[in-house]
């Protein structure tokens, strides 16, 4: 069977070891010597009080501190999703055809077509602003009608603006087309 290297090697060891402890005042003749040797005297730094106390304290003050301002801060909004499943299925709508309405305004940006499309995005987040501001209106009138209307009726908006933008985009390039055909005859 074979022996554990280890085992060995602290067998082979044995007797070598340092086992005696140093003479009482041996850590201060060794900083005498050092001291009469080296110019620069060695200076034991001195303890320290310990402030983790103090310091733990801070911390926890100042975490709870940042937890309250950050609660307060935090306010809930809802949206028509929050109202009902139907007006759910209402805002899931409109929010994909905007976004399919978006993609293709998108895909059919040029140079030529550069300001009506900035304008219309200009547009959009102002009709954004006023829904975050409706969706606060949502919650503290207690989903009052009106104000689903409201909100129901700027995803119209949104889906109108960018239908006529499209619709533009699209009058834009046939009007090139036909000026084109003009200047080739």
């Amino acid at each position: 069977m074979k022996t554990d290297k280890l085992e060995e090697l602290f067998r082979n060891l044995d007797g070598d070891f340092d086992l005696e402890t140093p003479e009482l005042g041996h850590q201060k003749r060794f900083f005498n010597k050092l001291n009469s040797i080296n110019t620069n005297p060695i200076v034991h730094a001195p303890k320290r009080k310990s402030n983790t106390l103090l310091l733990s304290i801070a911390a926890s003050l100042l975490i709870c501190f940042g937890l309250f301002i950050f609660l307060q801060n935090r306010t809930d909004v809802n949206d028509l999703a929050s109202v009902s499943a139907e007006l759910s299925q209402t805002q899931h709508f409109f929010t994909t055809a905007i976004t399919a309405e978006l993609n293709k305004i998108k895909a059919q940006r040029n140079p030529d077509n550069e300001i009506l499309i900035s304008d219309a995005l200009k547009q959009l987040e102002l009709l954004e602003k006023n829904y975050e501001r409706l969706k606060v209106d949502l919650k503290e009138s207690g989903n009052d009608q009106r104000v689903i209307y409201a909100m129901i009726s700027n995803f119209q908006s949104r889906i109108d603006i960018l239908e006529n933008v499209l619709t533009s985009i699209e009058n834009l390039r046939e009007l090139k087309k036909s000026e084109q055909n003009k200047m080739t005859i």
